[in-house]
């Protein structure tokens, strides 16, 4: 809830006029407590999980219009139905783990001084942060991707994500309930250490969630913006790592690669595209698409 009564009086204390966001911001927002504000981030995570998708799965069951040679394991198809059961089984741990986790965490964001009032903040200073987030979640999601690969982390836990080893948009949150509450630590990491402004933490929510869906779309499209990020590994990166499922010791990364090149994770990645551009090269690929993107050996090859 913001200090101020009127757009005038907030004028006042800033000496200077409202922007046009700041005047929308003041009108949406100056009646309503500091919590319900915070709650906004069940209803997007609500329409992320369910509408995002979506264009993935029209493109799934149009694959016979020219869709199919962005399929990175073109051999694998879902039905409807099938989709369908990962979007029940999501939607079932966000009503029972991710809804009720948003309510209950309100406390630490106050602690960590997330705020709602003016100013807002700068597009410069929302980029910044945003980057911040992005940079502390990736190092951080990686150590404990590389635990859950464990045999312990993987049998108790970590399976229940690779049981799509050819993953879709819907599976992106799929998961177990326990990594669910791990993976928030990440999460959270990066506006504990560089808290901003509430909008900045809606965008941050937002944008991990939306990336991490575009990441398991299993198509590898060439018009996709995130080709043009520097270190962004995408679809094809991480759909070599559940193919793989738990025998994967490669591709760890959830957002940039960085982490799984500096620490070797990538060898098997890498040697993996190095084969099939010999193969590529001798035209020895069978049934392979798009320059040989999409085909996959059957273990995952550490080195070279």
């Amino acid at each position: 809830m913001l200090p101020f009564d009127t757009i005038e009086e907030a004028a006042t204390l800033l000496g200077r006029n409202l922007t046009v966001a700041e005047t929308m911001w003041f009108k949406y927002s100056a009646k309503k407590s500091d919590y319900y504000l915070y709650c906004h981030n069940i209803l997007f995570l609500f329409l992320i999980f369910s509408v995002v998708p979506l264009p993935l799965v029209f493109v799934e069951m149009m694959r016979s219009l020219g869709f199919d040679k962005f399929k990175i394991q073109p051999k694998v198809s879902l039905s409807l139905p099938e989709m369908f059961k990962c979007y029940k089984d999501v939607m079932r741990m966000f009503v029972l783990v991710v809804g009720p986790l948003q309510l209950v965490s309100y406390p630490s964001i106050k602690i960590i001084g997330i705020r709602t009032g003016l100013p807002l903040p700068s597009l410069w200073e929302i980029v910044a942060q945003l980057t911040v987030y992005f940079m502390i979640e990736d190092y951080t999601n990686y150590w404990i991707h590389r635990f859950l690969h464990g045999k312990w982390g993987y049998e108790k836990i970590h399976r229940v994500h690779h049981e799509y080893t050819a993953p879709i948009g819907f599976a992106a949150p799929y998961a177990h309930w326990l990594e669910v509450l791990i993976l928030g630590i990440p999460s959270f990491l990066g506006p504990a250490i560089v808290p901003g402004h509430m909008i900045t933490f809606w965008l941050w929510i937002a944008l991990r969630q939306i990336e991490a869906i575009e990441t398991h779309s299993g198509y590898d499209f060439p018009w996709t913006p995130t080709r043009f990020i520097p270190f962004y590994g995408g679809a094809d990166y991480h759909d070599y790592h559940h193919y793989v499922g738990g025998q994967s010791q490669s591709n760890f990364a959830s957002v940039f690669t960085y982490c799984d090149y500096i620490y070797g994770t990538d060898k098997g990645y890498r040697y993996h595209k190095k084969v099939l551009r010999k193969l590529k090269e001798g035209s020895k690929v069978d049934g392979a698409q798009n320059g040989g993107s999409y085909y996959y050996p059957t273990q995952d090859l550490k080195s070279e």
